[in-house]
Parts: C-alpha cells; structure tokens; sequence
C-alpha cells in the first residue's frame, strides 16, 4: 500500500540513481492521499467541534452567568488542557511501531463521547470536566496526524501539504458556525440542540478515519520523488519520502537515540533547533489571546446581538480557507520562519484594530481577516518547521513537545487574560497583551532555523 498516489510512481531511477526532473516535479505537486483522507476527518470533525466552540463563549457568559475570570478558567481548560497528554498521545504512535492512526481514532472518540455530556452539565465544575476530557482526546490525536501529514509528504512540498490538510480542517470549521447559527434559529431549546448534532457529527468523523485513512502496519511505503526509491523510516516494512533532504542535526543523532522511547523524545530537546522552536512557541502563546476572546471583545465593541455571535468565528475560518494553501506554498518558496513570524504581525495589527477608537462597519472585517491570516501562516507552518529537526522515527514525539509548549502557553494565557479582564476591563488587559505579543515577536525575529528546505 503506498501512502502517496501510485499512479504518480512512474519509474524515474537511472543506473546511477538520478531522477528524471519531470517525475521530480509530479511528486512534488502531488498531494499524498493520506493528507486528504485525514483532511476529509479533520473538516467533519471540526464541524462538530467548532459548533461547539461557536456558541460556547455566549452559553457560559450569557447563558450561565459566568465572570470573564471563570470563562477564562473554562477557556484554558478548552484550549490548553491537551498539552498534557500530547506528549502522551505522540509517545505512544511511535512506541507502537507507528501506530499513528489508531492513536489518532482514540482520540477522535474521546472528543466526540464529551459532546452529548454537556446536555447534562450546568455548572462550572462538571463543564470543566467535560472540557478537559475533550480538549484530552485532541491532545491525544493531534500529534499522531500531524505526524501521518508529515511523513506522508516530500520535505520540499511539506508546507503545502499542511496548507492543504488546515484548509480542509478550516472548511469544517466555516461550516461548524453556520450550523450553529441556523440551528439556534431554528430550535427552542437551541444549546441542546447544537450539542446534539455535534455529537452525530463527530461520530461520522471516527467512521471517516476508521475506514478511509490507511493503517501503517501493512508496510506503507512512499516513494522518494527525487530518486524514484523508496527509503525507510526507522520502523520495520515503512517508508517514507526525501530521506536526502534530511536535515543535519537529524542525520547526525546515533541510531539509538532514533529509537521511540519517552527518554528519546525528551532528548530531542537537546537539539538546539527544536529546542529554540519550541520556546519561540511558548513565548508567543503566552502573548496569543484566544480565539473566544477575541470574539467576544468584537462583540462588546459592536453591540452584536446574541443570535448573530456564533456567525463571528466566520471571518476568520473564510480567511484561513482561502489562504492556507497559498501561504503553505510560499512558506516553502520563501522560507517557513518568514511566514510563521508574518503571521504574528498580523495578529499585532488586529489587536491593534480592537484597540483604536474605530467603530465602524469594516472593523469586524479588518480584524476577522487578519485573524484568519494569523492561523493560514502559522497553525500547519509551524508543524513544517519543527518536521525537519526530528528523526522519522520520533516524529510524532517531536510534534508533540512544540504543540505542547504552545498549548500549555496558551492555558496561561487565558487564565492570565481572564484575571486581567476581570480587574482593569478588556481594553487594559487587550494593550497588555500586544504589548507581550510584541516584545516575544521581537526575540523570535532573532532566531532562524539552521536550516530549512527550499524548493
């Protein structure tokens, strides 16, 4: 079985191993059909999640009574708890000799029995509960895919096959909304209602991954674009592509410390690339405000009605949609680390936006737009960056510690922002932000990784 489209094997090799430069260039315009078939999982499964995540400032605030220092509590459950069983969730798809997928489906499953389960809670503990075992099973999947993204993928076009994957995941996370908004429309009891469907949702998402994403037990192979072979990956009967492009540091570790132990994950932060990626994550998810904040700030600036507040997180699915790609792309071309720190400075331009005195019809516009921009050129770019520090057969592992450092800042920084809300209102704690945003952004222009693939 072969992880990328084998009608684009054609035979490429020379007796001395050179490529056919035509071949070299299918390979890498082809979309391995893992990216999609996982890209089909992710766009059902965040249309339940984001159904969800849409009404879900509005339930706790509106609905419930919350202060913003409880929303905020609840917020970096949502959004942070998964950073303490990444590590978990990646150890275990290399332990298992790449069982990368079913590590991912247990994932899956987890988030989706937590949908149903907020039908019954109505207070703040039961609800955290909730959330953390969900935010538990996106921990648990989300290094394992990104892992299946990135081995399945030539290092050349590895940006945009991420693109590719996070526009797919954004479509579902256009659509999540929508549903969100015409079933509350549409129902009486509407935050029922939504729970409900969500919880259908995520389940089709399980049967698309079960049956449609390609197990890796069976001796997956992907051919090297470049020299029409195929190279393996550290794990018995698999390959994976352009194990020439490898990067240094990675070629350099001992065999032995390729092996998927926990101590051999941890160990990867003795690479002084990986282990500088992962800080400038950190420091600049301390500074990232959350999604759901940011939308509720829109909404006290702009007096939108509660109906209308699930229709916000629109803007910035559209703009991630139809930018993921082409930021992937040129992520590649132009280098990965430009991209992923441009993307931070359009972040600094929408806090900027919320914080000027302009009321006007645009603002939300302006400010969803650039939010959008924000994940197009970071959310799969940073996965591409930190993909050619880690050896293959720790890559998942190696995902796993940068999703963790900035997950686990994230946690912080809505417990942070929710205090700071709470004590000297919104805008004070918006301008502490940007300023924070600001000065991390700074340290990282410092720093470029040693190398990075160019096409």
């Amino acid at each position: 079985m072969y992880v990328a489209d084998s009608r684009a094997s054609t035979p490429a090799a020379s007796v001395e191993g050179t490529a056919r430069p035509a071949t070299a260039g299918r390979y890498r315009s082809t979309i391995a059909p893992t990216v999609l078939a996982l890209g089909t999982v992710s766009l059902v499964t965040d249309v339940s999640s984001e159904m969800v995540t849409a009404v879900l400032p509005l339930y706790l605030v509106t609905g419930l009574g919350l202060s913003p220092l409880g929303f905020g509590l609840l917020d970096g459950v949502y959004n942070g708890f998964s950073a303490v069983v990444r590590l978990v969730g990646g150890h275990l798809a290399d332990r298992g000799g790449g069982r990368h997928k079913w590590v991912a489906g247990a994932g899956y499953a987890l988030s989706a029995l937590c949908k149903p389960l907020l039908l019954i809670a109505h207070t703040l503990t039961p609800i955290g509960l909730i959330l953390a075992a969900d935010r538990t099973g996106k921990g648990l999947r989300t290094a394992p895919r990104d892992a299946l993204i990135s081995l399945s993928s030539t290092p050349e076009s590895r940006g945009r096959a991420f693109g590719v994957h996070r526009a797919m995941d954004t479509a579902g996370a256009l659509l999540g909304p929508l549903a969100a908004f015409l079933i509350l429309r549409a129902t009486v009891d509407g935050y029922d209602a939504v729970f409900t469907v969500s919880f259908c949702v995520a389940v089709l998402g399980v049967l698309v991954l079960m049956l449609f994403v390609p197990g890796e037990r069976s001796g997956t192979s992907v051919p090297d674009g470049r020299s029409g072979t195929s190279v393996p990956d550290g794990r018995s009967g698999t390959s994976v592509p352009g194990e020439r492009s490898r990067t240094a540091a990675a070629e350099a570790r001992p065999a032995a410390d390729a092996r998927p132990t926990l101590r051999a994950a941890l160990g990867l932060l003795s690479d002084r690339g990986l282990r500088r990626i992962t800080v400038c994550a950190l420091l600049l998810g301390l500074a990232t405000v959350s999604d759901s904040f940011v939308y509720l700030l829109l909404q006290r600036r702009l007096d939108v009605p509660d109906g209308w507040f699930p229709l916000l997180p629109l803007g910035t699915a559209a703009a991630f949609l139809l930018l993921a790609v082409p930021l992937g792309r040129l992520a590649d071309r132009w280098g990965r680390w430009r991209v992923f720190l441009a993307g931070h400075g359009a972040l600094l331009l929408a806090y900027a936006l919320l914080l000027t005195s302009w009321h006007g019809t645009g603002l939300p516009y302006a400010v969803l737009a650039l939010h959008g921009t924000f994940y197009a050129a970071t959310d799969g770019v940073l996965m591409a960056v930190a993909s050619d520090s880690v050896p293959q057969a720790l890559r998942s592992s190696g995902l796993a510690l940068v999703q963790t450092g900035q997950a686990g800042a994230r946690f912080a920084c809505s417990l942070a922002f929710g205090a700071a809300w709470t004590l000297w209102g919104d805008r004070t704690a918006l301008l502490a932000s940007t300023a924070a945003l600001a000065v991390c952004a700074v340290y990282a222009l410092t720093f470029r990784p040693s190398r990075e693939t160019a096409v």
